[in-house]
């Protein structure tokens, strides 16, 4: 029962229904809803992680059925990774009360998912640069927070006495 679309770039997207499904659920979740007098849209992402735990998992279970449907569409390994990052992002700024929320209602990483998977759905479709640099920049800063404090312990067992 899989149809056909044309991209902007002319290019035929094979459209079965777990992403027309994804992608009703990623508005849902991240664009559903309007302030008014603004251009700024939220959707159930932000309202659900209020409830404390259980609306940061259930907005967690969406994402990661994103990423199993990359998984099952042969994505590319970096986007796939560029795609777990957001989601990581997501769930660990969402865990903090209120401004998580407030990050949940901007960042919409469950759009995000959805562009790079409708991008790279397309057959012959290679990762962009911009991929590469994200994911080289998150494992950098990861990096980086997991190495300053050995090296901050280091210097305090090296310079501090305590007999």
């Amino acid at each position: 029962m899989a149809d056909r679309r044309v991209t902007n770039d002319d290019v035929p997207v094979r459209e079965d229904a777990a992403l027309i499904a994804l992608r009703k659920y990623a508005v849902l979740l991240d664009s559903a809803f309007q302030v008014p007098g603004t251009q700024m849209r939220f959707g159930l992402d932000p309202i659900a992680g209020l409830i404390p735990g259980i609306g940061d998992l259930i907005t967690g279970f969406f994402s990661v059925m994103i990423l199993l449907h990359s998984f099952r569409l042969k994505i590319p390994k970096v986007v796939v990774a560029r795609m777990l990052l957001n989601t990581g992002l997501d769930l660990a700024a969402g865990s903090v009360p209120i401004l998580g929320d407030l990050f949940d209602a901007g960042f919409k990483a469950n759009l995000k998912n959805l562009r790079l998977l409708e991008r790279h759905a397309r057959p012959g479709v290679k990762p962009e640069t911009s991929d590469y640099v994200f994911v080289g920049l998150c494992v950098g800063i990861v990096l980086v927070a997991a190495i300053v404090p050995i090296l901050v312990l280091w210097w305090l067992l090296r310079t501090v006495s305590l007999f």
